[in-house]
């Protein structure tokens, strides 16, 4: 029986690349999307092989193009012939002031954490559905909940609008794929090593287990959903931050 196969788009960001790994680390082959920074993607590619002796394919696409999307399902069809596992992970996150924000950088941030997500389910749950299984697992952000941060004003609602997404999806393709939400809070990252040392404990005071969670943390709660162990579990959001207190 061949190896299942993970597509984990946005898989040159930390947490991205931590759940491929924590897929290859399992045994399942892995498609890594990138937009951009391929040399990370290339990287990431070499040591999963090298490790874990799985296939990998690094795939390039603008998830916010149907027809890049398109051709990146059919791309990987052709390579692995099936999908089983889709996380979708690629986002874009830019902090500004709410009042300054134009109609351009907002709509970007739309078109790749909505749209992209919405197109990436549409294409690959097509794929699933032809196979009859399959597991999607999008990735939010306490910021869809109840956690709010006028500066990124246009990332909260977009992440509340994956979590919405991921409640139709779960009706739509049911009972044969399982559609689930993570949503972590503060994970260290590229994005938090620019914090001061100041702001990153002023938040960790806010957290329930005073500090920031690891992307391997997030990680190995997706590839537990991607599982047998998890067959039960669908259209749920979960989260991952570690218990909050909330200002």
């Amino acid at each position: 029986m061949s190896k299942a196969v993970a597509l984990v788009t946005g898989a040159s960001g930390d947490v991205g690349a931590a759940i491929a790994e924590e897929f290859a680390k399992s045994g399942v082959n892995v498609v890594l999307h990138y937009h951009h920074h391929a040399d990370r993607v290339d990287k990431l590619a070499e040591h999963l092989r090298e490790e874990y002796d799985v296939d990998v394919l690094c795939v390039q696409a603008d998830i916010s193009l149907e027809e890049d999307v398109e051709s990146m399902v059919d791309f990987i069809v052709d390579s692995f012939g099936r999908i089983d596992i889709l996380v979708n992970h690629a986002s874009l996150c830019k902090d500004g002031d709410l009042l300054n924000k134009s109609a351009s950088q907002f709509k970007r941030v739309l078109e790749i954490n909505v749209l992209g997500t919405y197109l990436c389910s549409k294409y690959v749950g097509r794929v699933m559905l032809d196979r009859g299984s399959g597991k999607i697992i999008n990735i939010a952000s306490t910021n869809a909940i109840d956690t709010y941060h006028p500066t990124t004003v246009d990332y909260d609602a977009t992440q509340a609008s994956i979590i919405s997404l991921t409640h139709n999806f779960a009706r739509e393709f049911s009972p044969h794929i399982l559609v689930n939400c993570v949503c972590p809070g503060f994970i260290q990252s590229k994005r938090s090593d620019k914090m001061s040392i100041e702001e990153i404990q002023k938040r960790a005071e806010h957290i329930l287990l005073h500090r920031f969670g690891k992307a391997s943390e997030v990680a190995k709660v997706v590839v537990f959903l991607a599982s047998s162990k998890a067959s039960y579990i669908n259209d749920s959001i979960i989260r991952v931050d570690g218990g909050r207190l909330y200002e």
